[in-house]
């Protein structure tokens, strides 16, 4: 740092401080080192071709300031990937900038791609709890269904809202056949899974020689099977 023109008014130390710069500038620049290491020093293009050296002594010209070396010896060594500006035309810019302009707008699409399926699931989500319509009725009384009906044809109780009678505009006949549809549903649900529950007991007391488990296969009840068969006769 005896070299910087701020510190040393000796003659010669503002070239000094700049070859040093160029050195730093090629030792820092990746380009600048396969063209030294492909046409070797300023010093030798200009004595075999002064034209061509002329032009390309443009690209060892120092993008080093004299504050950016200075912190390169002082400041913790060489500047990191984040910190190296280099300067085209008049202007500097960070030698990363462009790169990373380039891979962000691609990584955000990839970022947007992989969110897409859980944007669409939530909008719909969202759809369809805003196209679910309030029910009319339940088949289990309950805090907001309280009041009890029956069909006119299965005699199938059902329960519907305190407000049901100012409320509902809609067809008596065409909901309780929906009521009824439900009902003989559950029904045939139910009645499938007593039969199941009970084959399943025999089979056991059959294979294992089992007369207590026989006796209680036997003996279980079909609740859902006896009403359904009710309606049915």
């Amino acid at each position: 740092m005896n070299l910087h023109p701020d510190k040393n008014r000796a003659p010669g130390a503002a070239e000094a401080f700049k070859a040093i710069g160029n050195a730093v500038a090629v030792l820092t620049d990746a380009e600048k080192r396969k063209q030294y290491d492909m046409y070797g020093s300023e010093e030798e293009r200009m004595r075999h071709n002064p034209h061509r050296a002329e032009s390309y002594t443009r690209g060892f010209e120092s993008d080093v300031t004299a504050e950016e070396l200075f912190n390169m010896f002082f400041g913790g060594g060489f500047p990191s990937s984040g910190n190296i500006y280099v300067r085209r035309g008049n202007q500097w810019r960070r030698a990363d900038q462009h790169t990373q302009q380039s891979h962000r707008e691609p990584n955000n699409y990839s970022v947007l791609m992989q969110m897409l399926p859980v944007l669409i699931l939530i909008a719909l989500s969202m759809m369809s709890s805003l196209l679910v319509s309030d029910p009319i009725y339940s088949l289990t009384q309950n805090s907001k269904f309280p009041v009890l009906r029956q069909t006119m044809v299965l005699k199938i109780p059902y329960y519907v809202k305190e407000n049901f009678h100012t409320t509902y505009q809609g067809s008596i006949r065409r909901l309780e056949a929906s009521v009824e549809e439900e009902y003989v549903g559950n029904l045939r649900n139910s009645c499938y899974r007593e039969k199941t529950y009970r084959e399943s007991l025999l089979w056991r007391a059959r294979n294992f020689g089992d007369s207590t488990l026989m006796a209680k296969a036997q003996s279980i009840k079909t609740p859902s099977c006896d009403a359904l068969q009710e309606i049915n006769s």
